[in-house]
């Protein structure tokens, strides 16, 4: 697919790797419904496109909705389906960062939540429309992590690979349809995403970090080229492969991550009952908002 003829639905379109990759889509020639909590950031960033780029203000959309909320889905899905959304990009995420110990229940439901179940129930209610499309794509924008685990990201992990791996099997279980399903594999990249202690961690484990833009770009040569995946950085992609064929040669390789870890912090006691009541409340129809230029 050219960008060109891409009309994609950004989730977590505000973000870091999120604004870099809407800029450069549109500089790409594809047009982008930008997708993400804030009524007002989304309004600022699309007209802070449009003149910026010089982009047609038709080719710039935004929609607001908290994704952590299940009953936001199927509204957002209506409009990018009246949009004639043909690719959907996976953006949206939550950070998590720490010793295994020092989550409670809720933190990890959290994180498992927006970063796995959220992406899988928004592309099966996507996927009726994106199967009358001529040509369409489903990209799921995860990390190294989700085929590399690293000591402090047992939680982040989890997700990541769950969401590998769902997107991996959706590949071939869609491989007859007009729907390519695609995983894009960033390593630790610089966005306000990474927290102080995560910074701290990268540079005593001496980690590479690309910028943002670097992501962006990878992004659109991967909705080009139809790739059904790709990771980004030296060592992390062959690592990745290492660690396919025989990951117990690594396990010694992480001695100096795990030293580099904070010390566990217990987290408060947590009954399954308040666990429950924690979980985010479905969302009302007044908290959806959309708009365009």
């Amino acid at each position: 697919m050219k960008a060109a003829d891409a009309r994609v639905l950004l989730t977590g379109a505000s973000g870091g790797i999120g604004a870099a990759s809407a800029r450069r889509l549109l500089e790409a020639g594809a047009s982008v419904m930008l997708a993400g909590r804030s009524p007002a950031r989304l309004a600022a960033q699309a007209r802070a496109l449009v003149r910026e780029l010089g982009v047609e203000r038709h080719r710039v959309e935004w929609y607001a909705a908290d994704l952590a909320r299940v009953s936001s889905i199927d509204p957002l899905v209506q409009v990018a389906a009246q949009w004639h959304c043909n690719v959907v990009v996976h953006g949206a995420g939550m950070p998590a960062f720490g010793r295994l110990e020092s989550f409670d229940a809720t933190a990890i439901a959290q994180v498992l939540q927006l970063n796995l179940f959220t992406p899988m129930l928004l592309t099966q209610a996507l996927l009726p429309h994106l199967r009358q499309q001529r040509e369409a794509r489903a990209i799921f924008v995860g990390s190294v992590l989700g085929r590399l685990g690293l000591p402090g990201f047992s939680v982040y992990s989890a997700g990541k690979f769950g969401l590998r791996g769902f997107a991996e099997s959706l590949r071939r279980e869609l491989a007859d349809t007009p729907v390519r399903v695609q995983y894009l594999g960033p390593r630790s990249t610089r966005t306000e995403f990474n927290s102080e202690a995560v910074q701290r961690y990268n540079q005593a484990t001496k980690t590479a970090m690309d910028d943002a833009g670097v992501v962006a770009d990878a992004l659109v040569q991967l909705l080009e080229s139809g790739a059904p995946e790709r990771f980004l950085g030296f060592p992390e992609k062959f690592a990745v492969r290492l660690n396919g064929m025989a990951p117990g040669l690594l396990d010694g390789a992480f001695a100096p991550h795990r030293r580099s870890l904070p010390p566990p912090q217990s987290p408060a006691p947590i009954t399954l009952d308040d666990f429950e009541a924690k979980l985010p409340a479905s969302a009302d129809a007044h908290s959806l908002q959309n708009g365009q230029l």
